[in-house]
């Protein structure tokens, strides 16, 4: 190879470079999810689209953003197997780029929608790839930090959008909209700059039967060279996976009747549900009626004037991104599971109490000191369930279904998951300015009530993932056919259980100790000569050394 690949970086940088790009992906999603939050109140951008008192328009070109979403996260089922990780969200950044194109230069409804649409379809190509990308790209121990970190830029994208829109609002004209649509290239530019020289997923690599390139990177991101034993032993670990898969997998047209044949092996339905019950239970947890609409939420029902609620909405996504921090290093202590349940019971107490203090914020027969003591106390429970939902429910949904999918379903897990997201996430956008004023304070007992429901259905039947390789995930699916976790030990804890260690050192001791002379040998000139330009081990060459052993 005449250069090196990657600028000639390896290990623990080349993993922080595809870190960097997916987070600015990340960080685009959550800045496009909250700047609409402040265009949608912004005068000028109501008087130019002509919707100013039209409370059910101005929702429906909020949420339809979330349709194009969950259109372009269906369509990555498609087309993300056969373009690959990397292609995959440069296709999804250039629709992007249009539909951002369409909305800053909008001058009217039509525009606007179509605008929107595309920004969508764009953002769910790419927020559907790259948890997939850095789950397969990524070292068990640290999978879980970095997806928790990608999310957290997501939420740095979010307090970014709140801050931009809050300045703006000082702004005459129809810059104090198109200027905060606008910044999005920023990101935009970022993805261009670096996904093109990235290493693909060798794990997509490898399901497409080109071995040799993924062991290459597999050696790269493990900063080791291709002949070292732990290189061999991963790669014949996800060839296991794939070959596994291939002759156990159920197609589509037999999934969907609810079938899954005589290789039913892998509980591949099973999984695909975990996978889209974590997203569903993420918005059904009433994140969006306070991330899209906390404005909205503190002048209608605590009653606040418009400059102080933007304020305090900008103000809450920064205590939002701080404390949603300590997930990062607690994702793997802790586990999937205990950061889902702890979380859950904090965000029902929070809306348990929102509901309370509402409602005596509406009774009539008391005085209006008490009604703004009662409603200044909501603000605090509101901040608060930000800080639980930091921590659990941020980043777990979008890390939780790009592990316990199958390698053949990864793809269509993560997209179903996203999709589901958005979905939901599009259903509680279009209810909630229609469900807090027809309904009142009763519209936080439905948030109350879910919160509270996601404690038991997480402690039943949720497997912990943290610590595991996606092989050994494959493995415990393939041994438990029982939808009831919460008996098994090994499912429940959040260190790696100790057969699955035993049994890749195990691996590990067999690709290192081949027998035969003559193979060592070839091994060893191989690794003396890597370095100096020699290509890594031909597939037939490791065949033979495997057969050799066998």
């Amino acid at each position: 190879m005449g250069h090196a690949p990657y600028f000639g970086m390896k290990g623990g940088w080349l993993t922080f470079w595809v870190t960097i790009a997916c987070a600015t992906d990340m960080t685009l999603f959550g800045y496009d999810q909250g700047v609409f939050g402040g265009v949608i109140v912004t005068p000028d951008f109501l008087d130019q689209m002509g919707i100013a008192d039209d409370a059910k328009m101005q929702s429906t070109v909020t949420a339809i953003y979330d349709i194009g979403c969950f259109l372009g996260a269906i369509s990555t089922i498609w087309i993300g197997e056969r373009l690959g990780r990397k292609n995959t969200i440069l296709t999804g950044t250039t629709i992007m780029s249009i539909g951002a194109i369409l909305q800053i230069a909008a001058f009217g409804l039509p525009e606007m929608f179509v605008g929107r649409i595309i920004a969508g379809i764009g953002n769910g190509i790419n927020t559907s790839t790259a948890p997939v990308w850095q789950g397969e790209t990524s070292k068990a121990s640290w999978r879980g930090k970095l997806i928790i970190i990608e999310m957290i830029m997501n939420i740095f994208g979010f307090s970014m959008s709140n801050w931009v829109t809050f300045g703006m609002s000082y702004v005459e004209g129809s810059a104090s909209w198109r200027f905060p649509l606008a910044l999005q290239f920023l990101f935009i530019f970022i993805l261009f700059a670096t996904v093109p020289w990235l290493p693909e997923s060798p794990r997509w690599l490898i399901a497409k039967g080109r071995i040799q390139e993924a062991d290459v990177i597999l050696a790269d991101l493990e900063g080791l060279d291709v002949a070292d034993p732990y290189v061999a032993t991963q790669s014949k670990e996800i060839q296991w996976a794939v070959n596994y898969e291939r002759e156990n997998t159920v197609p589509w047209s037999m999934l969907l009747r609810g079938k899954t044949g005589p290789n039913g092996g892998t509980c591949t339905m099973r999984r695909l549900l975990l996978g889209m019950g974590t997203q569903a239970m993420q918005q059904f947890s009433g994140i969006n009626v306070t991330s899209y609409y906390l404005p909205l939420v503190l002048i209608s029902s605590v009653g606040l004037d418009e400059k102080l609620a933007r304020l305090l909405a900008a103000c809450n996504s920064v205590s939002y991104l701080l404390f949603s921090l300590i997930g990062i290093p607690n994702v793997e202590r802790w586990g999937r599971r205990k950061m889902m349940m702890y979380a859950a019971f904090g965000q029902f107490v929070c809306y348990a109490v929102i509901t309370i203090c509402i409602r005596y914020n509406e009774d009539p027969t008391l005085g209006e000191v008490v009604r703004t003591q009662w409603a200044e106390a909501s603000i605090a429970f509101f901040f608060l369930y930000y800080v639980f939902f930091g921590i659990g429910w941020q980043g777990v949904p979008w890390l939780y279904p790009t592990e316990i999918n199958s390698l053949s379903m990864r793809t269509k897990g993560a997209a179903l998951g996203t999709a589901t997201n958005w979905i939901v996430n599009f259903l509680v956008v279009e209810i909630t300015p229609v469900g807090i004023e027809s309904i009142g304070w009763r519209f936080y007992i439905i948030w109350t009530v879910f919160n509270f429901s996601f404690v038991p259905i997480v402690y039943f039947l949720y497997p912990e993932t943290a610590g595991r390789t996606l092989e050994d995930i494959d493995r415990f699916f393939q041994e438990n056919q029982n939808i009831l976790i919460f008996r098994d030990r090994d499912a429940k804890s959040s260190e790696r259980p100790q057969r699955y260690i035993e049994d890749e050192q195990d691996l590990v001791r067999r690709n290192s100790s081949i027998v035969p002379a003559d193979v060592q040998g070839m091994l060893h000139s191989r690794r003396g000569t890597a370095d100096a330009g020699k290509g890594p081990l031909k597939d037939e060459e490791m065949g033979t050394a495997h057969h050799v052993e066998k």
